[in-house]
């Protein structure tokens, strides 16, 4: 009889030592998310679009540049040397701001890169608090962080389309 005790006293220390440690944890592709989400998706739709812009406007501009370098190579036997010293420099001049806006508009374009991004996190961290608590998960972690999980752990698609019915679009302009 005080064997049984014992065993059934070890049983139920042993369950509920396995039961207090053991922890939902689920995880999700958040660069799967950033990039299918809908806001994701308008987000670097606006970005290639801008991008492609600011390069056809800056090769034009480049174009333009080579071709007043050609035109100055042409005249510099031309004109006087003061001239051609002149017109060199004012060149170089307009090469370096080309350069600056040139830089200062892929920062802009990558800003708002960063801007989209930080956006889609703000909006994904309630609604994945929610799912959580709703759900009884008490671990959430990135798919990049995982070397091996189970499928059935993988809530990125669920979490993805609670995040495009929340957020339909983020504001870049």
């Amino acid at each position: 009889m005080r064997h049984l005790k014992l065993l059934l006293i070890t049983l139920f220390l042993l369950n509920f030592y396995n039961n207090s440690f053991s922890a939902e944890i689920y995880f999700i592709d958040l660069k799967k998310i950033l990039n299918q989400s809908k806001a994701g998706k308008s987000a670097q739709d606006f970005l290639k679009k801008k991008l492609t812009n600011e390069t056809k406007k800056f090769d034009k501009e480049q174009d333009a540049l080579k071709k007043e370098e050609t035109d100055l190579i042409a005249k510099k036997k031309i004109v006087s040397a003061d001239e051609y010293k002149n017109n060199l420099n004012a060149l170089r001049k307009k090469n370096i701001d080309y350069r600056k806006r040139r830089q200062t508009a892929a920062n802009a374009i990558f800003k708002k890169k960063e801007k989209a991004r930080i956006e889609l996190n703000k909006a994904l961290k309630p609604i994945l608090e929610k799912y959580m608590t709703e759900n009884n998960i008490d671990i959430v972690m990135d798919r990049k962080s995982i070397v091996v999980a189970k499928t059935e752990i993988d809530l990125t698609d669920k979490i993805l389309k609670l995040l495009d019915k929340e957020l339909k679009s983020i504001n870049l302009k």
